[in-house]
């Protein structure tokens, strides 16, 4: 067909799906019917039979933490002999789309989702009504109509910031996360519960949102040790902020720790083997992963899981790097 869409959309339009938009679907099936075309439900039950793989998509695979979760779901799916295809969409929300895309022209199975800055419910719930199995993962999108595994960041962020005001700190930045997430709210609102119990005014400390490496941790320290007066802990949205964050105190004559104590988030690999060992949350990604999968398999299954929401506790790892401040802090 002449009709600028792809064989997919031709496809998804025939069968009424709700993934192609109703003027699409129809201009496709009036092509159809004058082209004399018959759906045959016999032979589309032999095109879509399961494929067996499932799509992964986060929005940085580099960072440690997701290979940890990565992992614990490759290797529950592949004992059930499924094949994992992965994106990494980069809170690039076109770049998500395309790989969803992509994923629906292969028949996948299913798809589990951190969800990219900008994902719309409807979106989400387009795949989950045309019977595609979806499992969020991480990130809560309000308004899904599929099941959700995360850590609960709220919580993650309270027990951080509670920690650093009972070693004697009052100064505490806040640095990092993308607050149109449901991680970078919750963590940041944790941070701001903590600081309100202890009579401490959040709107008086450093919150520098939206960064998420260890390059930004590294280039945010000049603006930590300029503020007036200066921050005495950091509570880094994730290990890969604290890491640049410590790196560059130390290039800056500030020891991290003594001179300013650092938290985490994640708990990845190596955080206990820094110089000082990293304090961080550790948020359960092994057990993320594991229950994700199980929930994706569920679905590929027939069940119906829908509203299942579930939030895994975080442990605070507590370490060398969040000491008391010095006497003049």
């Amino acid at each position: 067909m002449q009709l600028g869409v792809s064989t997919a959309t031709v496809s998804l339009a025939l069968r009424n799906s709700p993934l192609v938009a109703a003027e699409t679907r129809e201009r496709i099936k009036e092509h159809a019917r004058k082209a004399g075309y018959i759906y045959n439900r016999s032979a589309a039950a032999l095109r879509t039979a399961r494929s067996n793989m499932v799509g992964i998509a986060v929005h940085d695979i580099l960072n440690p933490y997701f290979a940890e979760v990565f992992r614990a779901l490759e290797d529950q799916l592949g004992r059930e002999q499924q094949v994992v295809l992965i994106c990494n969409h980069r809170d690039d929300v076109s770049r998500q789309r395309s790989f969803v895309d992509t994923l629906l022209q292969h028949r996948i199975d299913g798809l589990v989702l951190c969800a990219s800055v900008g994902t719309e419910a409807e979106e989400v719930n387009a795949l989950v009504d045309a019977g595609i199995p979806v499992t969020l993962i991480c990130r809560d999108v309000t308004g899904v109509r599929a099941p959700v595994v995360r850590g609960d960041d709220f919580l993650g962020g309270l027990m951080l910031t509670r920690h650093l005001i009972g070693q004697g700190h009052r100064r505490i930045a806040m640095v990092g996360g993308r607050r149109a997430t449901s991680a970078g709210r919750e963590r940041n609102l944790g941070w701001k519960q903590a600081l309100g119990e202890a009579g401490i005014d959040a709107a008086g400390q450093v919150d520098i949102p939206e960064l998420m490496t260890q390059a930004d941790g590294r280039d945010v320290v000049p603006t930590l040790l300029a503020a007036d007066p200066r921050p005495s802990a950091v509570f880094a949205f994730n290990d890969l902020v604290a890491y640049g964050i410590l790196s560059a105190l130390r290039r800056h004559g500030v020891e991290p720790g003594p001179g300013m104590a650092l938290g985490g988030y994640d708990d990845t690999d190596g955080a206990d083997s820094r110089l000082p060992s990293l304090t961080s949350v550790w948020n359960a990604p092994e057990v993320i992963g594991a229950r994700a999968a199980s929930l994706i398999l569920r679905q590929i299954g027939g069940e119906r899981v829908t509203d299942e929401h579930i939030l895994i506790p975080p442990e605070l790892r507590i370490r060398e790097s969040t000491p008391p401040p010095p006497p003049e802090s």
